[in-house]
């Protein structure tokens, strides 16, 4: 193990863990996985379909990713937006709507959807431990926006993507689940999609500040958030926001003013270039808080953790605070029946 990797398990404010999100290959931690798990340490993990296949199976899995770790507050994350990507289906668990078909409804009827379908998605997560959801999705929707993202997205207008936005990060509180605002800072004018390629945008810098990081703006006072893979030549035209010190410090962290947890977007993906070493360390050197590896592949996982250091002591803080924030909001949410929510839910849509 290098230097660096042992470092990564030393102290660090709040716990023992490295800056990276991990994901594993099966519905059951092989023993490679499980080892590598307690000697890298990593800050949590996420679940795909490959994982699930049962309630109880995913509790247990969740359970074990946990103990491998030592940490019984290591944060599992899921993709459960409704719609088209969502990783827990039928028949164990509810089909829940996308964001196009909630933001079409009238008036104050979509926040309210938008609010009663992210608590019940909050109570499906929290009922298997997951404790953060990767929702909802802030990308201001255009004529031009890749398919990729299509009905993920709530709106063409920004102020009521914001609207609808906060309303999922409540229902999803409300149930003691973290919401996670992305792609930050905005996947609409991407014409490419950034799992198969790198998505170049050359919009003027005011036009994005106008539309595109409008969202965000409004939601800037959530706890974690997630970059884009995307290259916005106004800001940095030699690397994706993920990558660029200028985009990350200058525009998320600055104009922006996204104070939470910042995470990349999948490291896996085909928008970066590079060695998985090197992307870790481009991610982290831009200002992420940590890594995200989805594909449970143990060669890139051990490629990253080479390039890993520990959370650092400001991230352990950002978490902390989030922590308490996901804790006090779910002991004061006014207490509903699943019946209860999913009649209301259905009344709204009809």
């Amino acid at each position: 193990m290098s230097s660096r990797s042992a470092d990564a398990q030393a102290q660090t404010g709040g716990g023992i863990a490295s800056a990276a999100i991990f994901g594993c290959r099966g519905t059951r931690l092989a023993a490679e996985e499980a080892a590598f798990f307690s000697e890298v340490k990593p800050f949590g993990f996420i679940l795909f379909s490959r994982n699930i296949e049962t309630p109880d199976q995913v509790r247990a899995l969740v359970a074990g990713l946990r103990a491998t770790v030592g940490r019984a507050d290591a944060p599992v994350l899921i993709d459960q937006e409704g719609g088209r990507v969502q990783r827990l289906k039928p028949p164990h668990w509810r089909q829940a709507p996308c964001a196009a078909a909630l933001a079409a409804l009238p008036g104050a009827r979509a926040a309210a959807a938008a609010w009663l379908n992210a608590r019940l998605i909050g109570r499906e997560l929290a009922a298997l431990g997951i404790t953060v959801d990767c929702a909802p999705v802030l990308d201001v929707a255009r004529p031009e926006t890749h398919g990729v993202i299509g009905d993920r997205a709530y709106s063409g207008d920004p102020a009521r993507v914001a609207a609808l936005g906060a309303a999922v990060c409540r229902g999803l509180r409300d149930e003691g689940v973290h919401p996670v605002v992305k792609h930050i800072p905005g996947h609409g004018r991407a014409v490419a999609d950034s799992h198969l390629d790198l998505p170049v945008v050359d919009a003027p810098a005011d036009a994005l500040r106008a539309l595109d990081f409008a969202p965000f703006r409004a939601l800037a006072d959530e706890d974690w958030g997630m970059t884009a893979h995307i290259v916005y030549t106004a800001f940095d035209a030699a690397a994706p926001a993920t990558c660029s010190r200028a985009v990350v410090e200058g525009v998320i962290r600055g104009e922006i003013g996204f104070a939470g947890l910042l995470m990349s977007d999948d490291l896996s993906m085909k928008a970066l270039s590079g060695d998985f070493a090197a992307r870790t360390r481009a991610a982290l050197g831009a200002g992420c808080d940590m890594v995200l590896h989805c594909n449970g592949e143990m060669a890139e996982m051990r490629a990253v953790a080479q390039a890993l250091p520990p959370l650092s002591a400001r991230a352990w803080a950002r978490f902390a605070a989030a922590e308490r924030r996901r804790l006090d909001a779910a002991a004061a949410a006014e207490e509903n029946a699943t019946d209860e929510l999913a009649a209301r839910l259905a009344a709204a849509m009809a």
